[in-house]
């Protein structure tokens, strides 16, 4: 269903009116959804006149969130005791405290609200929150409240949601032919100010001339599996030390691999360190990347879903293909 019940607004009614301050954060690595629902909720707060502060662990590799970036911190401001049991947890676009990366300070432990859109998400213990897998994105769901909270988005805002909507659905491409809905509402914020023109250029311009080096080079080492259906690359610390960390755009090469005849699903991988491995999948229709990713601790949507783990590329390649054969 891509609404909020009742319930799910009340619920959050109720969790803003409970505390005194709040902590907003996304998961590491943010990318526009993540921002843009972290910002979208700041601007609930704001109406409801409560105090919080902005938490990223970063990096903030992705060009198109650069701009953001000062809003957020990686260090909690200090609070005692007493100030800690009127605080309220806000994690947005994951659910996870470890996907939440290196925040200086201790996250555990709040009262905490998630809303999230992620198929392996999952909420427990006395975590309340909203998360639907069906919503294309994350500040869908956070559009959705402000609707029902407050009404009219205005325009600041209704150009962040809407950015951060398009990023989630590779600027609707993703979506499926149940999407009216996510429509409609895209509809409304076009309506209240969202340019989608300007938007579509803030996404996909101003790349460094280094990613574009970086993208012919790891098409160039892509290799094809199970009878071509899957295609693997990797990035080596090499690559990432020669073209550097800035203006990630791993969406162009799914988009491009995927493009290519017979390809379902597309893997990228990435040596952080001489242990450990970062990994995107992306796939069509009805292959289930999630289903793999959750092998190595990572998860995500059913057609996008990313991973890390402990390991080197070239022994995680064979271990990622064997998981991919049983799904495909």
């Amino acid at each position: 269903m891509l609404e909020l019940s009742q319930n799910n607004i009340d619920d959050f009614k109720q969790f803003i009116n409970s505390h005194n301050f709040f902590f907003i954060v996304g998961h590491k690595e943010p990318d526009g959804d993540c921002i843009t629902s972290c910002l979208g909720i700041a601007a609930i707060l704001d109406h409801f006149g409560k105090p919080y502060q902005l938490l990223s662990a970063g990096p903030f590799k992705r060009n198109e969130v650069i701009r953001w970036q000062e809003k957020f911190s990686a260090e909690m401001t200090f609070q005692d005791e007493a100030e800690r049991k009127a605080t309220g947890l806000i994690i947005a676009d994951c659910s996870e405290i470890i996907r939440l990366g290196d925040i200086d300070g201790d996250l555990k432990g709040f009262d905490t609200f998630i809303i999230d859109h992620h198929k392996t998400s999952e909420i427990g213990g006395d975590i309340k929150g909203v998360i639907n897998p069906d919503a294309p994105a994350c500040a869908f769901l956070v559009q959705l409240f402000y609707e029902a909270l407050i009404g009219s988005v205005p325009t600041d805002l209704a150009k962040i949601l809407f950015f951060g909507i398009c990023t989630d659905t590779g600027f609707f491409r993703f979506l499926t032919e149940n999407s009216a809905p996510v429509f409609a509402a895209v509809s409304r914020l076009v309506a209240d100010g969202a340019d989608p023109r300007t938007t579509y250029r803030e996404i996909n311009s101003g790349k460094p001339y280094s990613t574009r080096k970086l993208l012919g080079i790891l098409l160039g080492r892509a290799e094809k599996y199970l009878d071509g259906r899957l295609v693997v690359t990797y990035e080596t610390l090499e690559d990432t030390k020669k073209w550097g960390l800035e203006g990630r755009d791993s969406d162009s090469l799914y988009q491009l691999m995927l493009s290519a005849k017979g390809v379902e699903a597309v893997v990228f991988l990435r040596q952080d360190t001489l242990t450990t491995c970062t990994g995107g999948f992306r796939s069509q229709d009805k292959i289930d990347v999630s289903a793999v990713a959750a092998k190595f601790g990572g998860g995500g949507h059913k057609n996008a879903s990313g991973m890390s783990c402990n390991g080197r590329v070239e022994t995680l390649i064979p271990q990622i293909v064997k998981e991919f054969a049983r799904v495909m």
